[in-house]
């Protein structure tokens, strides 16, 4: 077992050689040898941690840049949209169709029979709309 004791942030990427020799316990001679190539990588929990500072640092970075470029151009005339898209409302009104549609095998019904639809495709509908 071969520990790293003193770890630090410094030493990641820093690259280490390890020699193996096997010999007998009653003779010096080595019956052979291996040298291992050893990286200090920092754990996956420290891994997200810089990722997550990074793109903060960049994030901030961004901002500062969108900040200051804004400033500096003439504003542009665009309307910012507040509300759902057009593609979810509509998505949201043929679901409510669909479910208010005739269900397959209902015959009192005044709706032609091919827009009677399936338990299946109502329950699709109603998983969309929720």
């Amino acid at each position: 077992v071969i520990r790293h004791r003193d770890v630090r942030a410094s030493y990641y990427g820093v690259i280490d050689k390890f020699r193996l020799q096997v010999s007998e316990q009653s003779q010096r001679k080595a019956l052979g040898k291996k040298e291992i190539i050893a990286t200090l990588l920092p754990s996956a929990k420290e891994q997200q941690q810089q990722k997550e500072e990074e793109e903060k640092r960049i994030k901030e970075h961004l901002t500062e840049s969108v900040f200051f470029d804004q400033t500096l151009c003439q504003p542009e005339n665009r309307t910012a949209s507040s509300g759902p898209s057009l593609l979810t409302v509509f998505l949201g009104v043929v679901c409510v169709a669909a479910l208010m549609l005739p269900t397959l095998g209902e015959m009192e019904s005044l709706v032609p029979l091919y827009l009677h639809l399936s338990v299946n495709q109502k329950l699709v509908a109603a998983y969309v709309l929720g």
